[in-house]
């Protein structure tokens, strides 16, 4: 594999982070400023999450048969056609060129647009780098690659901040460009690999109750819904646990800070610098993510908080890119593309079922939301050592 291609494809994935942080910080208030709900906020991004789910799969399937290079551009094209439908909208109806009854349905569809196609880009991209890496160094370049979408998050927030003082359009703008950049980049740089057509059609189907897919994606869902839940109710608990302390909007923003650096961090060392293999990368990340939903429960203190965000972000380094490679290496090389589709289909579970799960539970009592979080931790490690296929090392 070009270095080249690793780089544009990363940059690619960058680019998604930079743009879907910064959806999720500004558009909520800037829609609540023009007369939407919270409520229609919230579903503008659930409609989107549920589209992600639905057709992530589908992509994956089509990367093996149109190639990975062509459905990682049109990713990247479906995402950057996002962020200018969200944004025009908003622009007319501030300017009072487009009737606020319209804002809510339009912005469904620039969304809509990024679960629909936006989602093609990562199983796709995914899918390239298990074609082209060996088994030996497939959990590094998965962590690579996750590390590029977080950096992206980091940064989308802090950069769409500078650009946001020229004008609100200016960050949508640049980050639709960059993410054009990006497919072109990959288009010069990145081969078209694609399995052949026939062997494709030929190849016995894998499902997602396949013995070698399903306990994966258990893994995923559950490690989503404890990060969605984790990131949704950041806000709330340092506004309610601790009212009194200044400055609360910063410390918001350096708890996500905190949370992406640590996750990156521990990516770079546990797959890196000092490698384990992917059953300790799950055990442990599982078991840290347990301690760190403790914590928070029962040591409500500001200090504690943090040192339990960075526990929590090591812990979700670890068993992110683990359960990516695992699930690749247990696949045969023409199941590379739909395997890597069903697994990005299931981490919008967590943002799709937050609201209705999560939420409530938080509402009762915040330190509830983190026993329940460390409750599915406590089964995941359960599931862990009990399950064969994470106890045996797979040969295809």
């Amino acid at each position: 594999m070009k270095s080249s291609a690793s780089t544009w494809l990363k940059f690619g994935l960058f680019t998604v982070g930079l743009g879907q942080s910064f959806v999720f910080v500004i558009v909520p208030p800037l829609a609540r400023d023009l007369g939407l709900s919270e409520i229609q906020a919230s579903l503008v991004f659930a409609f989107s999450a549920i589209a992600w789910a639905l057709t992530s799969a589908a992509w994956g399937r089509a990367s093996d048969k149109y190639g990975r290079r062509n459905i990682a551009i049109l990713g990247l094209i479906g995402y950057s056609a996002s962020l200018l439908a969200m944004i025009i909208p908003l622009f007319l109806v501030e300017k009072n060129l487009l009737d606020i009854v319209f804002l809510f349905p339009l912005l469904v569809f620039g969304r809509m647009l990024n679960g629909l196609i936006g989602s093609a880009t990562r199983p796709a991209t995914f899918a390239y780098i298990a074609d082209t890496s060996s088994r030996e160094k497939r959990t590094v370049k998965f962590a690579r690659l996750e590390s590029s979408f977080l950096v992206g998050t980091v940064a989308g927030p802090l950069i769409g901040g500078f650009l946001i003082l020229i004008t609100k359009e200016t960050p949508f703008y640049v980050f639709s460009i960059l993410a054009l950049i990006a497919s072109i980049g990959i288009y010069k740089n990145v081969d078209n690999t694609a399995r052949d057509k026939k062997s494709v059609l030929q190849s016995e189907k894998i499902s997602w109750k396949s013995n070698t897919v399903w306990p994966f994606l258990v893994l995923a869902s559950i490690s989503s819904l404890c990060l969605a839940s984790l990131i949704q109710t950041i806000g709330f608990y340092l506004f309610d646990v601790f009212p009194n302390i200044d400055d609360l909007p910063i410390l918001i923003s350096m708890t996500f800070a905190l949370l992406s650096i640590s996750t990156i961090v521990s990516q770079y060392l546990f797959t890196d610098a000092f490698p384990l293999s992917n059953n300790k990368l799950l055990l442990c990340g599982v078991l840290l993510l347990l301690f760190s939903y403790i914590t928070m429960a029962l040591f409500p203190k500001i200090s504690i908080y943090y040192l339990s965000i960075i526990i929590n972000g090591i812990g979700g380094g670890m068993l992110r890119p683990a359960i990516s490679s695992s699930l690749s290496l247990s696949q045969t090389p023409e199941h590379q593309g739909i395997a890597a589709g069903y697994l990005g289909s299931v981490y919008p579970v967590g943002h799709i079922l937050t609201p209705v799960l999560a939420m409530p539970i938080y509402a009762i009592n915040p330190s509830y939301l983190y026993y329940f979080s460390s409750t599915l931790c406590l089964i995941c490690f359960i599931f862990i050592i009990s399950h064969p296929i994470f106890r045996k090392e797979i040969r295809i």
